[in-house]
């Protein structure tokens, strides 16, 4: 019987889509292998914490300190893997977001397991699990068998479909902890105010240098507004100063798994594409007919995107009203 620990990531005491997708990989695997599912979040006040049983997770431990409510990797790796350790979780599992895979790899050190990061897929073949992650910046996938007593894995988010919840609530254990070990300490988190993280969008819309100037993104948020959608870039427009770092999708920026990508300007060098690749539907407007995006795109439009652009959003307007 494996012993199953889903770790819940918070911001502002929310809990995070990706963190309901892990619950429901963890809980499928359980099902398969035969075991228990539990999670643990850390934090001061976190709202809905029964409701992750509705994704098959028995038990919540919270772990509770008003030093905690903001992210440190020195104090959450202290919480995390003493409650794992004592705990006696065998298989945990993360959301691969910022926070997943700073906190995944320091807990595996911790506690001497293997860790699997990035993951795509989990499989049972008899009573081992096989991971399939990505390899060489997303041109192949790999499948792997972490082989250690205990593991850890990091998975994408977007990939792992948390399904519908049922009715079921968890059950909440509340612990407060000691004063942690806050040798790095969040200081203050900005935040785009209304807009969607790409990490977690399910449509995003990216510009890259093919938009020419910073002003030019006016008509790329102008589509994401009206798709419903999160705005992204390309490394080179980020460090350009267009954009923020936190809109950044590519290998040095956010790996994302929308059901719908949308590439403006964008000519597909391979670090980009690293990091949008595994979306289910990608549409690329560029003007260069042997760009690199045109070989993994569904849909393509070659032509000038400031002529194509606004003929496309209107469009969208129209099926939209």
């Amino acid at each position: 019987m494996a012993k199953f620990l889903v770790f819940i990531e918070q911001r502002n005491g929310q809990i995070k889509k990706s963190s309901f997708e892990a619950a429901k990989a963890a809980s499928d695997l359980a099902a398969k292998l035969g075991g228990t599912v539990e999670a643990v979040a850390v934090g001061n006040e976190i709202a809905n914490l029964d409701s992750l049983g509705g994704f098959g997770v028995s038990k919540v431990y919270h772990l509770k300190n008003d030093a905690l409510a903001d992210y440190s990797p020195s104090a959450y790796t202290e919480a995390v893997s003493k409650f794992a350790s004592e705990n006696g979780s065998e298989i945990i599992l993360f959301g691969a977001t910022s926070m997943g895979k700073d906190l995944a790899p320091r807990i595996s050190s911790k506690l001497d397991a293997g860790l699997a990061i990035d993951c795509v897929a989990l499989n049972v073949e008899g009573s081992e699990i096989v991971a399939t992650r990505p390899v060489y910046a997303g041109k192949a996938l790999v499948d792997v068998k972490v082989t250690s007593a205990k593991k850890v894995y990091a998975l994408r988010p977007n990939v792992f479909a948390a399904g519908i919840p049922t009715e079921v609530k968890a059950e909440v254990v509340v612990s407060s902890v000691d004063s942690p070990n806050m040798n790095v300490k969040v200081i203050e988190i900005k935040k785009a105010e209304g807009k969607l993280d790409v990490a977690e969008a399910d449509i995003i819309v990216s510009g890259g240098r093919g938009m020419k100037a910073p002003e030019h993104f006016a008509m790329i948020e102008e589509l994401s507004q009206v798709l419903g959608a999160a705005t992204g870039a390309s490394r080179a427009v980020v460090d350009a100063g267009w954009r923020p770092h936190a809109e950044q999708v590519g290998q040095t920026g956010k790996t994302v798994s929308p059901t719908l990508y949308i590439a403006l300007g964008i000519s597909g060098a391979i670090q980009h594409l690293a990091g949008m690749r595994s979306s289910k539907y990608i549409v690329a407007i560029n003007k260069d007919k042997d760009a690199p995006i045109f070989q993994i795109a569904d849909y393509g439009i070659v032509g000038d995107v400031f002529e194509v652009l606004p003929k496309f959003i209107e469009e969208v307007k129209k099926i939209k009203a």
